[in-house]
């Protein structure tokens, strides 16, 4: 769902057009570089890791309060959220409403919630 007759664009990208993945915490960086002045990232599933599903290694945690910390929304796309264990299932259900980080199935739902960020 695309915006028109709009006088600023939405700059929304993906991590797989930035060339980018997040597989550890030096990661982040350049993720946060890459995605500063964007009005929105998403990620896919594919863009994760094993270490950011495996929510003791902390690397989601801190992924989302870095983006939290700049401003800049961020939003997951994955099919089945209960596909990574229940704990991780809860952690997405708990930020189906947070105001800078969602969880969503498809990429149109993502770029529809950060088009009304």
């Amino acid at each position: 769902m695309e915006q028109t007759g709009s006088t600023n664009s939405p700059s929304i990208k993906t991590a797989a057009e930035l060339g980018l993945r997040v597989e550890a915490m030096s990661d982040i960086p350049d993720l946060i570089g890459a995605a500063f002045g964007l009005d929105g990232l998403i990620l896919h599933e594919s863009d994760l890791g094993p270490e950011f599903y495996r929510l003791s290694s902390g690397l989601a945690g801190e992924l989302f309060q870095k983006f939290v910390n700049y401003r800049v929304p961020l939003c997951l796309v994955l099919p089945d959220f209960a596909a990574h264990g229940e704990r991780f299932a809860q952690l997405a259900f708990e930020h189906s409403r947070h105001p800078g980080v969602r969880f969503v199935h498809t990429e149109e739902e993502a770029r529809r919630w950060l088009l009304s960020v």
